[in-house]
């Protein structure tokens, strides 16, 4: 044990020792609630500095694609552990000061290995679009709904609400107040087409 404590202590591997103790006390802090796993503290809901800047250097190390928090620990344990077989390896030679260079390539190249099948295992964010709208509901805010004019809000599945235009193909009476279905999306006019909604057609009704 007290060879391998001189050597994680000794250079080469000290440059990376303190990095590792760091990485550790995140994951501590993380399975104990304190933190995210995406860096932020519980309760805060922004991105800091920090975690920015660690998110664009990733992806500038082609490393993009899987949290943050797992690249920079897989390249940090990695470096570590190249380091510490370089220096043991190499002590007493000249090549050892290349050690760190060649642990830190080490680091991308394999950290780079384990993203690429990590990457299509981690789920794609969703990009929100109007098409989701399709399918629901709206509120009329207009006094008429026609086929050049109208205006409606919808509730998102998330719960934000937005204020849409709308249109409709015939010459359905829409009061303001009144309930429409949106059934289509015109990404040319940027409005949606609307319907008279019967609620007892709708499947997600209160019974």
């Amino acid at each position: 044990m007290g060879m391998f404590i001189d050597a994680v202590l000794a250079f080469p591997t000290v440059l990376f020792t303190f990095a590792v103790v760091v990485v550790i006390g995140f994951w501590l802090l993380t399975a104990f609630g304190a933190i995210g796993a995406d860096g932020d503290i519980q309760g805060d809901g922004g991105e800091t500095g920090v975690t920015g800047g660690l998110a664009g250097l990733v992806r500038g190390l082609g490393l993009g694609g899987v949290p943050v928090s797992v690249v920079v620990s897989l390249l940090v344990i990695i470096a570590w552990f190249a380091s510490l077989v370089g220096g043991v390896l190499l002590a007493g030679t000249p090549a050892l000061a290349a050690v760190p260079f060649g642990a830190v390539a080490c680091a991308w190249v394999c950290t780079r290995l384990i993203v690429l099948p990590l990457r299509r295992a981690v789920p794609k964010e969703r990009v929100p679009s109007r098409n989701d709208f399709v399918g629901r509901t709206c509120v009329i805010r207009t006094g008429r709904v026609s086929g050049e004019f109208g205006q409606a809000e919808v509730t998102a599945a998330d719960g934000s609400s937005a204020l849409v235009q709308v249109r409709q193909t015939g010459d359905d009476v829409f009061g303001a107040g009144s309930t429409a279905l949106i059934f289509a999306y015109d990404a040319a006019g940027e409005f949606f087409w609307v319907m008279p909604y019967a609620a007892e057609l709708d499947p997600d009704r209160p019974i």
